[in-house]
């Protein structure tokens, strides 16, 4: 009866010591994976982080090349104050337009004026509020001021349309965050980075009409 007695006490040992062990394990486990999805949920060494696709220069726009001087030289970016802009909200977040508008002409920029941007070229009264990317519209006259203006953005498409004058429309999408910070902008007079796969101004052809300005 003693044995009987010694025998059953064994097995239950055994078992709260199998027990233990599964405990342990399982516990173990859930530990590892907790820490784990802390690393994911905060990103650690990028742990997570869900790239941002890289897009195209000017996203499939095909943008004029940069404008070289009449002897050839390279082409270089100008004075802020000699680039007059129209700042146009195509998005529906009030007060954008006005806000960005503000924020490039305390960088020297001329403004023209500030709106939102309508249906049927600029005129009558439907609001186009459904622009993605921000675009930077501009004549042949004004190539090296829109590269100098593209400069202070980080996700404009650079248009050019077949306006005859200088007056750039910066027609603001709802990708904008910010202008770049100004310690990022080149300088005056520093050389411009043409756009890949630009082609030279004067072999554009059928280029869009230009908003009503």
């Amino acid at each position: 009866m003693e044995q009987y007695n010694d025998e059953r006490e064994a097995r239950k040992q055994y078992i709260r010591h199998r027990q233990r062990v599964v405990f342990s394990v399982v516990g173990a486990i859930m530990a590892v994976a907790l820490v784990v999805s802390m690393l994911f949920y905060f990103h650690v060494f990028g742990l997570g982080r869900v790239g941002t696709p890289v897009q195209a220069p000017n996203y499939g726009v095909t943008a004029p090349c940069s404008a070289k001087g009449e002897d050839g030289t390279p082409a270089t970016t100008v004075d802020n104050p000699s680039i007059t802009i129209r700042v146009l909200n195509g998005t529906s977040f009030s007060g954008f337009a006005q806000a960005v508008a503000k924020g490039l002409e305390n960088r020297g920029f001329t403004v023209q004026g500030y709106d939102t941007l309508r249906d049927n070229n600029n005129a009558g009264e439907g609001f186009v509020t459904t622009v993605e990317r921000t675009t930077i519209y501009f004549g042949r006259n004004a190539i090296n001021q829109a590269y100098t203006l593209n400069d202070n953005f980080t996700d404009a498409i650079m248009v050019m349309d077949d306006r005859e004058d200088a007056l750039i429309d910066v027609v603001l999408g709802a990708t904008f965050k910010n202008l770049k910070d100004t310690d990022e902008v080149l300088a005056p007079g520093s050389p411009i980075e043409d756009i890949e796969g630009c082609q030279p101004a004067d072999q554009m052809t059928d280029l869009p009409a230009a908003l009503a300005h």
